[in-house]
């Protein structure tokens, strides 16, 4: 078995728990971002283009970087594709779930970045826009793309932590709450 074969099974493994815990660190400290983005539009009123988020008040140009968005979209993918394989049953379906949503987010943030790249824009508009984004300003739909991201892979968290038997055979990590 290569080191690399027997590094991701470690992942799905021994290592579930802790690895699952990391990432939901980092999913949660993203949406602590776009909420305190929100806060700060619509709670303080601050214009959209001065409401940056904690990070971006510290660091604007993090706000305005398509490479930012694009490689937490692309981190957020990797993680929901390399955890996947720890789960079973109905967790691995909710996990799927949200593994496919972030697959799109990932295209529309890819659409974004090659767009800011070029320098040409999708249907004429001044800055780069995604497609869902033609319907639902930048701000929301972000807000709405990490909760329907976030939804499921809750969901699948909390049933992985509580399987059925069938699945808690099948289950090779120790994420399953002990039963009395």
């Amino acid at each position: 078995m290569s080191t690399r074969v027997a590094g991701r099974l470690q992942l799905n493994e021994r290592h579930h728990r802790a690895a699952l815990g990391l990432f939901l660190v980092v999913v949660i400290a993203h949406w602590a971002e776009h909420v305190v983005q929100a806060i700060q539009i619509y709670a303080l009123g601050w214009p959209i283009p001065q409401a940056r988020g904690v990070l971006g008040l510290v660091f604007p140009w993090l706000v305005t970087s398509e490479w930012m968005h694009y490689g937490y979209a692309l981190i957020m993918l990797a993680g929901l594709v390399m955890l996947r394989r720890g789960f079973t049953g109905r967790s691995r379906t909710w996990w799927n779930v949200a593994l496919g949503l972030q697959f799109w987010h990932h295209i529309e943030h890819l659409l974004l970045l090659l767009q800011a790249l070029s320098g040409t824009n999708l249907a004429g508009r001044p800055v780069p826009t995604s497609v869902v984004q033609l319907l639902i300003p930048r701000v929301e739909l972000h807000l709405f793309y990490n909760a329907v991201v976030f939804a499921p892979m809750v969901v699948a968290m909390l049933l992985h932590r509580r399987p059925r038997e069938a699945e808690r055979s099948v289950m090779r990590c120790d994420c399953a709450l002990r039963t009395a």
